[in-house]
């Protein structure tokens, strides 16, 4: 039996390179000003040795052998050195600054709006699987915590390393007998932090999914606050939040009991090459086997080489963090979506609204079939209602039709065209959905009515809302159409959110409209008024409507039963009522004609 082995995972780094690769030439540029800035930055111990070397040696110093015989003179050359060196890094400093900054802040700008982008395009299996809290710290944690990096760990990386391969040039070519000992901690710092690196990792890839976890956490208990308050268990989620957190924190200390020991480990190391070069360097000096500047010179390259390495543990536990992020956000870019995009452009007002299900089975999870073998037909410019228990599988018929999921076997059709066939965005527009389950965004109420099309006038949103009968109550709200309704439309009732998301389907003058209960949440007085105002648009119009309450469909044109994922009944009201069955017995139950016992 033969196996295939599993691919090694790309490293995130990797990742992330391919990902930039459009800013390639901003990183190139950026890091040029990091390597200038350090290549002056080192250049002030050179300057001091050759004024040592003045003093020492007078006029056989180095600048006086380049023809700069009177030491005042070279005093001043090595001031005017020293002047244009720390302009150079400043100048330096100020360009790396802007550059890297504004490309952390172009990167984390571009790679949060794609990666939403990306994620607005993913299969509504892929929300269900995944909590709002994660994907709320994937695209605003992870991508802020990349920024840090970007802004602050690349530039001090690309000095570490342009310091260790400048400085060690000029030892080898003042010392080499002595320059061997500066180097000396170098492999000792690399290996502890390539050691650092492989057990910091898993650690922090714990703590991002704590944070993930916890942020869910928060966003489903700030969500269901009015729940939370109904039922008194404030104490309950507080306590839920606090467990969390402390979960959070756990992981944390975890990593910052490994990341804090890495720098006092880093600091013993460079203080053994710090000092040997000191007493062995000094001991030349003293038989005369290496010239006083130049000893001071290699004294305080030492400390400029061994001392910028003491922050390579923050540095390495940056670029940790912004790796396990990283990948948390790479994770979701590469997730592929299962609902892929047909080639076929219709234009939905011409659409004339024929849907036709062709052996239709659909599970949501395999061997588990919600709908089976389902046979139906919904005409052009008619009615078609269905109904059955909670469960039935009604809703998933609706999923279906929007394409949110695609059957497991057999097909459905829009005016005879196979809607896999069909762009998303065409199937879409060509249907109006009202739900059961009513969103709002937070904005004014003209601006949630007009969602579906926000260049609509303001007659086009008056009419709408008018035939919605929502018009009355709008005008009765503080600040009439422009009155914000909250988040998810809190400050509203139920029956106004479902009001204003009828109005938001009419306005789309969409050829289906589709209604998921509408009316489950509106008195008995607004639903007669709203089904005399359907029935005024639902002649040029294909209606399909899902409804508990047989009153509000008993004048549809044909009414499917769906009991237990498949067709039972296809029929008329009247045809239902006289020849008995389930939809009988469910009217005879909703009008009182049976009495249930208990």
């Amino acid at each position: 039996m033969s196996s295939t082995a599993t691919p090694a995972p790309t490293a995130p780094l990797i990742r992330l390179w391919r990902y930039a690769s459009g800013y390639r030439r901003r990183i190139l540029i950026a890091t040029t000003w990091s390597f200038l800035n350090k290549a002056v930055d080192i250049a002030p111990p050179f300057l001091i040795g050759m004024a040592i070397d003045v003093v020492v040696n007078g006029s056989d110093s180095l600048l006086g052998g380049l023809g700069i015989e009177d030491e005042k003179q070279q005093i001043i050359v090595i001031a005017l050195l020293s002047f244009i060196i720390w302009t150079l890094e400043s100048i330096f400093e100020y360009l790396l600054g802007i550059e890297w900054r504004n490309l952390a802040q172009s990167i984390e700008h571009d790679l949060r709006v794609e990666t939403y982008a990306h994620v607005q395009e993913l299969d509504m299996r892929f929300f269900e699987d995944r909590s709002t809290g994660d994907l709320m710290a994937v695209l605003n944690d992870d991508v802020n915590q990349l920024e840090r990096f970007l802004d602050v760990g690349a530039n001090e990386v690309i000095q570490v390393v342009t310091t260790v391969v400048l400085i060690g040039a000029a030892f080898f070519v003042i010392a080499p007998s002595v320059a061997w000992l500066a180097f000396l901690p170098i492999p000792v710092i690399l290996w502890g932090s390539f050691l650092f690196q492989k057990k910091i990792e898993p650690r922090y890839a714990l703590v991002r999914e704590k944070a993930a976890a916890i942020n869910s956490q928060l966003s489903n208990s700030i969500g269901g606050i009015s729940t939370i308050k109904a039922f008194t268990a404030e104490r309950r989620e507080v306590e839920r939040v606090s467990d969390g957190s402390t979960d959070y924190r756990s992981a944390n200390r975890a990593a910052i009991k490994l990341s804090s020991a890495f720098t006092p480990l880093i600091r013993v190391a460079i203080l053994v090459g710090f000092t040997a070069t000191l007493v062995w360097g000094g001991f030349l000096a003293l038989d005369g086997d290496l010239n006083v500047g130049l000893y001071s010179v290699m004294v305080f390259l030492t400390q400029r080489l061994l001392w910028p390495l003491t922050r390579l543990g923050q540095t390495v536990d940056l670029y940790q963090r912004a790796m396990a992020s990283t990948n948390r956000i790479l994770d979701v870019r590469d997730t592929k979506a299962t609902i892929l995009d047909g080639d076929t452009h219709i234009v939905p007002a011409e659409s004339q609204g024929r849907i036709t299900f062709n052996n239709v089975t659909f599970s949501y999870e395999p061997g588990f079939p919600v709908l089976d073998a389902v046979e139906l037909t919904i005409q052009p410019s008619d009615t078609t209602a269905f109904v059955g228990a909670t469960g039935s599988g009604k809703t998933t018929l609706i999923k279906l039709l929007l394409r949110f999921y695609d059957p497991d076997s057999g097909s459905i059709t829009l005016d005879g065209r196979d809607l896999k066939t069909l762009r998303q965005a065409d199937l879409r527009r060509s249907m109006a959905l009202v739900s059961q389950d009513v969103f709002l965004f937070h904005g004014t109420v003209a601006e949630n009515i007009a969602y579906g099309v926000p260049d609509a006038t303001t007659d086009e949103i008056l009419a709408a809302a008018q035939t919605a009968e929502a018009h009355d109550f709008i005008e009765l709200l503080p600040r009439g159409y422009s009155t914000i309704v909250g988040e998810r439309g809190q400050k509203l009732s139920g029956g106004q959110r479902q009001r204003l998301s009828i109005a938001r389907a009419l306005l789309t003058d969409s050829p289906v409209l589709i209604l998921d209960e509408a009316t489950s949440a509106v008195d008995n007085e607004t639903e007669a008024a709203i089904q005399r105002s359907l029935a005024r648009v639902a002649h040029n119009r294909t209606m399909v409507v899902i409804a508990h309450r047989l009153s509000t469909i008993r004048h549809a044109d044909c009414i499917y039963v769906i009991d237990k994922g498949a067709v039972a009944e296809v029929g008329t009201h009247s045809e239902f009522v006289e020849r008995g069955g389930i939809y009988s017995s469910l009217w005879n139950v909703q009008t009182g004609a049976v009495q249930t016992t208990t």
